[in-house]
């Protein structure tokens, strides 16, 4: 890879003709079109997250003239002057944002935009020269440097990495659907996608629907399968298809079907068909459960059939309870001449007539939590280890 340092490069060159996107997030153009600032092997725009406070620092290091680092700028072709920024996104699109008058920062105690600065310190701000390495090379040769670059400051996720080694025509559509801050679909989609838009998480949640894996190599075939696709058209789909999956049987939405893996759930389940009025009946009377201890179980303990109750982990009887119950039945026990274990009182072997100690016992719903019974002492019975594990859920 061949580079060149260029230093008479000056912060009003970088940013003139800029453009910003607040739809997806990111810096466009500089150099009066010449420059490319947020190649689609780039992340989002991520310094006006937290109240801005980098890419205030990026301006109040200017002001002061202290030095903002390298940047490196990527050479496509040698025979055209057109650039793509390799490392230094966030900092010029912070520029050039400020510059547009999009934020404001402090200066001598008062919030200023770049118009509202006094005249002297526009001109030192424009002037302020830049230290740029021009790179040239072959596509690996810059998205390995891409990567070595990024390993400081904010590092780049397992997404962010493949959308660089995979840019193009399909990474350029998938971020416009689902790196997109700006899309009213996210509204919904926030209620069972968790992440962060810009951070590329919705659009790795797509993926990992589509493929029915969150394994990057499957990712990355996929990816590499697909990367000069003119539509996205399988990915969408079968994100939106799940997505009104959800919200069709589960009308009300809760704070715990955030985040949960909703593609497994959909490939598990979507050939059912459930009452919708009764689902939601459903996951109500288990919310007010008091028993359950596990909300986010609850759906998928109702897509599967009511029949897996440790989704819901269940609370379990107080150890008051279990003291006071044991007691109870090993005093009625000894009177009869039976087992304080009721099922082995009642059957006919060795352990007929056996005193269990209080360790050999476990607490168990006399009528199964899955059936209705409550977790409270009226519920509650001691049983033999070997018993109560034979019962199960019944």
């Amino acid at each position: 890879m061949k580079t060149t340092l260029k230093t008479d490069w000056k912060v009003e060159d970088i940013c003139a003709g800029f453009e910003y996107s607040a739809a997806e997030g990111k810096g466009l153009f500089g150099l009066n079109g010449n420059l490319t600032i947020q190649p689609e092997y780039q992340r989002n725009y991520l310094y006006a997250q937290n109240d801005g406070e980098k890419e205030k620092a990026v301006i109040d290091s200017i002001l002061k003239c202290y030095p903002i680092g390298l940047l490196y700028f990527n050479k496509p072709r040698s025979n055209e002057e057109k650039f793509e920024i390799l490392d230094g996104q966030q900092r010029v699109t912070s520029l050039g944002r400020y510059i547009k008058n999009l934020f404001a920062v402090e200066v001598d105690g008062h919030q200023q935009y770049f118009d509202s600065l006094a005249q002297d310190l526009q001109e030192k701000f424009l002037k302020t020269p830049l230290t740029i390495y021009i790179c040239e090379g072959a596509e690996n040769e810059i998205k390995a440097w891409f990567k070595t670059i990024n390993i400081a400051g904010i590092p780049l996720n397992a997404q962010e990495i493949l959308n660089s080694v995979y840019s193009g025509n399909f990474v350029t559509l998938a971020k416009e659907e689902f790196s997109n801050s700006q899309n009213s679909n996210l509204y919904s989609w926030k209620n069972y996608v968790k992440g962060n838009v810009l951070r590329q998480d919705f659009l790795r949640t797509a993926l990992e629907w589509l493929v029915n894996s969150s394994d990057d190599k499957e990712i990355s075939e996929y990816m590499s399968l697909h990367r000069w696709d003119k539509n996205i058209d399988a990915l969408k789909n079968n994100f939106v298809e799940i997505i009104n999956w959800i919200e069709k049987i589960f009308t009300d939405t809760k704070d715990e079907m955030y985040g949960l893996d909703w593609g497994r759930l959909y490939n598990l389940y979507h050939e059912k068909n459930f009452d919708v009025a009764e689902v939601s009946a459903k996951v109500e009377k288990l919310y007010e459960d008091d028993a359950v201890t596990n909300k986010r179980g609850i759906f998928e303990y109702i897509l599967g059939g009511e029949t897996e109750p440790k989704l819901l982990n269940i609370r379990l009887f107080e150890e008051s309870t279990k003291k006071t119950v044991y007691a109870r039945q090993t005093n009625f026990a000894k009177s009869k001449g039976v087992s304080n274990c009721p099922l082995c009182a009642a059957g006919k072997n060795k352990n007929s007539k056996k005193i269990y100690a209080y360790k050999e016992m476990d607490a168990d719903h006399v009528t199964a939590w899955s059936k209705g019974g409550a977790t409270d002492i009226e519920n509650c019975e001691m049983l033999c280890k070997s018993h109560n594990r034979a019962k199960g859920n019944v």
